[in-house]
């Protein structure tokens, strides 16, 4: 038997015989254009709201790994504006602080929305208590006894 024969397995319970899906030599490797990348991140992210993300994964043959390199990419802003074909490189030193700051900006703000509902939450809250505490009549217990 030769050592590049393919292997074949065989199942005995079922009956079932598997061949290697390209038995005429090894796999070729996929490559992935900027707005492929693009796409497969955005429903990975909308997989992931769902609690589908590993799913997604195994279903397009990808791994987590390649997600967060993409991210990075996208984020760094290496992604927009290519063409099919057009190669992206590594984030330079400058691409990769822009894409930094860009996080915790988007951070920053989020923070800020969720302080800023909170305070016209709290604010309403005070306005509501001060309304109740003018209309309320006086506490019975308080009240003279005639």
């Amino acid at each position: 038997m030769s050592s590049n024969a393919p292997i074949t397995t065989i199942d005995v319970d079922n009956g079932r015989v598997s061949a290697p899906s390209n038995p005429t030599g090894p796999t070729r490797r996929r490559s992935f254009t900027p707005a492929q990348k693009l796409q497969y991140l955005s429903e990975y992210e909308t997989a992931c709201e769902t609690g589908q993300g590993g799913a997604f994964l195994r279903r397009h043959g990808l791994y987590s790994s390649l997600m967060s390199e993409w991210r990075r990419q996208r984020d760094a802003g290496l992604l927009e504006g290519k063409q099919p074909g057009d190669t992206v490189g590594a984030p330079s030193r400058e691409q990769a602080e822009i894409a930094r700051l860009r996080r915790e900006l988007a951070k920053a703000e989020r923070k800020l929305a969720t302080t800023e509902t909170a305070l016209d939450i709290m604010g309403k809250a005070h306005a509501l208590l001060e309304q109740l505490s003018e209309s309320a009549d006086p506490d019975p217990k308080h009240k003279k006894r005639s």
